[in-house]
């Protein structure tokens, strides 16, 4: 059953497994439309000088400025931010601050519902939606446009290289675009009528009119993976979709230590499941078929001298790890920890457990000092 999910994951899911998903062809505009850049960022002083900058100093040949909301943050962000457009100059920057969001919304969406609000008043022809640790290159912009322009897209998203330097970094963090892929095979996405919708939250280039057509964020306001719903929002408006990996577009939020990766990954993994223990058992179960037997099968047939288990075992390990090498490559790592990708699993499986613990005591989804509700919880208190 393994071997068969493999080769499954080997050739029918997309070939999920290539990181050649780049942006798609460019064709420049002979007007470049204009663009406002909406940044949400709560207590991000720490990161805020490697990032703004850069959105800052873009390199755009029509009209953009930067709006950034500043979501109640306690480290001086909105103040920084000031003082970072005054020593760099660049594109005009707005910061402000829409208080507390109201029961029934996430910080984060009503800080970009606040942004989009003050951006619509300047007419945008686009919406460029990225969090505060994302740094891009002086064209970031401008290749995103064209992007857009040249293949008729709605939305251009790129996920954004996320920081590999830790030992844990090293571990878990390739194994969450790998296993991002493979839920939401980016060469799906793109293709119009597929029930496929995903986008990466640091860097999604919006068309103004699409996001009205899907009621952005009002539709989503609730969202924890806000930018898995945004795609599917726009989906269903009848947008067209693009998501890719980044060359030149990285986070610069340092997870040092599994307990911060731990909690990244545990405050959405549950309701990615829907908050459904069905669900939950059932990836609890997918993850072991599928991550942990070929090694159990490899071990057991060197052990007992079964042939069979060994030669299918080795085969499906053979498979994963395969799979996994471009991702690797991509993060500029050695090869051989494609051979970590089933104890990578197991931490994987362990903060999904983990998340569905925390929904059950009451603090599920907490980010920031802010811990949100299910949903249909949320509706019952309004």
């Amino acid at each position: 059953m393994s071997l068969a999910a493999w080769l499954w994951l080997l050739l029918g899911q997309g070939f999920f497994w290539r990181t050649d998903v780049r942006l798609p062809p460019r064709r420049e505009p002979s007007s470049w439309p204009s663009v406002c850049v909406v940044v949400p960022a709560r207590d991000e002083a720490a990161v805020l000088p490697d990032t703004l900058p850069s959105l800052l100093a873009q390199d755009y040949p029509g009209h953009a400025e930067v709006f950034l909301i500043d979501d109640g943050s306690s480290d001086g962000t909105g103040g920084l931010a000031r003082e970072l457009a005054k020593r760099h100059g660049g594109l005009p920057l707005t910061v402000h601050s829409p208080g507390e969001p109201p029961a029934g919304w996430t910080g984060k969406l009503w800080a970009v519902r606040h942004g989009i609000a003050l951006a619509r008043a300047r007419a945008p022809e686009y919406l460029l939606l990225t969090d505060a640790d994302i740094a891009h290159a002086p064209d970031s912009l401008r290749e995103l446009v064209a992007a857009a322009h040249g293949g008729g897209f709605d939305l251009v998203s790129q996920m954004a290289r996320l920081r590999v330097e830790s030992v844990w970094e090293r571990l878990v963090v390739p194994a969450f675009v790998y296993f991002f892929s493979q839920l939401y095979p980016f060469r799906w996405i793109a293709v119009k009528g597929s029930r496929t919708a995903a986008a990466a939250g640091g860097c999604m280039l919006l068309r103004a009119d699409a996001a009205e057509r899907a009621r952005i964020p009002d539709a989503i306001r609730q969202a924890v993976i806000d930018d898995v719903a945004l795609a599917r929002a726009v989906k269903d408006g009848g947008g067209h979709i693009w998501l890719g990996l980044a060359d030149r577009v990285d986070s610069v939020r340092p997870y040092p230590r599994l307990h911060d990766l731990w909690r990244m990954v545990s405050r959405s993994a549950y309701a990615q499941l829907r908050h459904n223990p069905l669900l939950l058992v059932a990836t609890v179960l997918g993850l072991v078929l599928v991550y942990l037997a070929p090694s159990l099968a490899l071990v057991t047939g060197l052990v007992t001298g079964d042939a069979m288990a060994m030669v299918v075992g080795g085969f499906a390990k053979l498979v994963m790890t395969v799979t996994y090498l471009p991702t690797l490559r991509y993060y500029r790592q050695p090869p051989w920890l494609a051979l970590s990708l089933p104890v990578t699993a197991i931490l994987y499986l362990l903060m999904t457990v983990d998340s569905a613990v925390q929904h059950y005591r009451g603090r599920g989804a907490a980010w920031k000092g802010r811990t949100y509700a299910r949903p249909d919880a949320a509706l019952e208190e309004q």
